[in-house]
């Protein structure tokens, strides 16, 4: 393993976004030692620039009270509208096609209650097979609200042969033979399990030939992934910020909502005064005039000390660059995963995409042996201070995220698969 943590260190040297590793928190093992904290793609580490944007907010509200709404730095009025173009850049729409509000279920039901219209033959809804338990229990519940049987409408769709992988040639099979009985597609941009990354316009391509809506989950997508959500046609999107985007627990969601669909009134909508047209929003009129874009589909003021942390992770993107974050997330994960087939392919099976584009920072790492040693491979990476999480029956994911993991920490990680190897 010697070569592999020279190589990691030599590798860390010509690193163009090594400084950023110090902009993060990393937590302390036991011994005092940082973590090797692969857990990205569950909880993103965080900003150590956030203690200051914070102490703005709370200052503000001290000494400005209700009045921070329309003073200060960045009044909490159109606080909102801070985020609103790097998130277009983030996720490739257009600055109307975006909004930060909620959380990521919530936007579901929220996009759904306008883009999930069953009617006559279209009463089902396509998903993923394994998907996150959140995005089924959200759509068996908007199937029944409609009258409607998820042990008939609801369809989640494998592969055939290994549901671990699902190719995009199986979805435009299933709505070439199925569409006319589809009202919705409503896929992950990264499955959660897997790691598997898909290819979001070929999909919306797809639905919409078939006459179905589409809308993407971007929970493990944003900030991992290039995304063009405005090229690629969907009808909507909605992704959480505490991944990849580092925005903390329960951060504030973001969602998309494509152009062609602003200014369409017939479309069901639920309605909060925030969405409302925000030149007419203090009139208090019983009459709601929506706001344009994605921002009519917001309900509540938007929450400031939670919003703050987004702003923050979102300036550290719009610094470091997308294309530079995905090249060295490339780099980043494919050294990973070569030192995990050179040194461990006795112990690990990697079910991830072996081809880059289909994949992000995750790697899902399949334990050979099974469950019973998968569980003691797992507590023991805990022990040593290395940080991942563990799926069932047998599934270690791991994430090498750019913005603060190293090569070296990839190395370090290796050398505990291969010092576990050895003790079995």
């Amino acid at each position: 393993m010697k070569r592999w943590l020279e190589q990691a260190r030599a590798l860390d040297a010509e690193d163009p976004l090594r400084a950023y590793r110090d902009e993060f928190w990393i937590p302390r093992h036991t011994d005092g030692e940082t973590q090797l904290y692969f857990c990205g793609n569950s909880l993103g580490l965080q900003p150590r620039r956030l203690r200051a944007a914070m102490a703005r907010e709370l200052e503000a509200w001290k000494t400005l009270g209700v009045e921070g709404h329309f003073k200060g730095e960045a009044p909490w009025m159109p606080y909102h509208e801070l985020l609103r173009e790097p998130l277009a850049r983030l996720v490739g729409a257009q600055p109307c096609e975006v909004v930060a509000m909620n959380s990521l279920t919530v936007n579901l039901h929220l996009m759904m209650v306008s883009f999930f219209r069953p009617a006559g033959r279209r009463q089902r809804i396509l998903i993923e097979a394994q998907p996150f338990p959140s995005d089924r229990y959200a759509v068996e519940s908007q199937l029944r609200f409609h009258g409607l049987d998820p042990a008939q409408c609801l369809v989640e769709l494998g592969s055939g042969t290994d549901d671990r992988l699902i190719e995009e040639a199986s979805i435009e099979a299933y709505l070439e033979a199925h569409g006319e009985q589809l009202a919705l597609v409503l896929w992950p941009g990264v499955h959660y399990a897997s790691g598997q990354s898909f290819d979001l316009h070929r999909i919306a391509e797809a639905a919409r030939s078939a006459g179905v809506a589409v809308g993407f989950d971007l929970a493990h997508a944003a900030g991992n992934v290039p995304l063009a959500l405005h090229d690629s046609g969907a009808d909507f999107a909605a992704w959480c910020s505490y991944k990849y985007l580092n925005a903390g627990a329960g951060a504030v969601a973001g969602c998309f909502v494509h152009e062609r669909h602003h200014g369409n009134n017939q479309l069901p909508r639920f309605h909060g005064w925030w969405g409302a047209d925000p030149e007419s929003r203090f009139r208090m009129s019983p009459e709601f005039r929506p706001a344009g874009g994605a921002d009519a589909w917001q309900l509540s003021n938007p929450p400031i000390l939670a919003m703050a942390p987004l702003r923050c992770s979102l300036q550290m993107f719009e610094e470091a660059g997308l294309p530079a974050l995905r090249a060295k997330s490339l780099r980043l994960t494919g050294f990973l995963a070569d030192l995990v087939h050179g040194e461990c392919a006795a112990l690990l099976e990697i079910i991830t995409p072996a081809e880059p584009q289909r994949r992000g920072c995750q790697l899902s790492l399949r334990v050979r042996a099974g469950r019973a040693q998968g569980r003691r491979l797992f507590d023991f990476l805990h022990v040593h201070g290395a940080i991942a999480d563990w799926r069932e029956p047998d599934v270690i994911r791991v994430a090498p995220v750019p913005l603060y993991n190293s090569f070296e920490d990839c190395a370090r990680l290796g050398m505990l698969f291969s010092e576990f190897a050895g003790t079995q």
